[in-house]
């Protein structure tokens, strides 16, 4: 990250809006963009940063009793990688990287491609409702 402290001083939230500032280009705002989506889809979804080292500075992380998804930013794409994605229906097919794995799943979003929002929405909660084992859905509006 920047110099204006180790990880440990600030919050995971933080953390994500600096990494979003950060990457100032489309990466940045499609990372911002999908956030909100989750934040949407999941008004109690937790964000963490995990997997920080001297090598990499870490990784957005949302969870809900579980990891939901993860974050990361490359070159050429922004991948939302889901732990249980192989878990998940997926209608849409928003799905289009990882797709040999037995756990995982995920999203690669190109510069000037869009997701469906309200496919990606049901993603994130048919996640939490996998991690909750349906708990969580119960009462929440759709």
């Amino acid at each position: 990250m920047t110099e204006s402290g180790s990880t440990e001083d600030r919050s995971a939230s933080e953390l994500i809006d600096e990494r979003i500032a950060e990457l100032g280009d489309w990466r940045g705002q499609t990372l911002g963009r999908m956030r909100e989506l989750i934040r949407q889809a999941d008004p109690d979804v937790v964000e963490e940063w995990k997997w920080a080292k001297k090598t990499n500075p870490g990784t957005p992380v949302w969870s809900h009793d579980g990891i939901i998804c993860t974050g990361e930013s490359y070159t050429s794409a922004v991948k939302l990688t889901f732990m249980k994605g192989a878990s998940l229906n997926d209608p849409a097919k928003l799905f289009n990287s990882s797709l040999d794995g037995n756990a995982r799943r995920a999203i690669d979003i190109h510069e000037g491609e869009e997701v469906d929002a309200d496919a990606f929405r049901a993603l994130i909660h048919a996640a939490v409702d996998l991690n909750t084992g349906g708990k969580a859905g119960s009462g929440r509006a759709r």
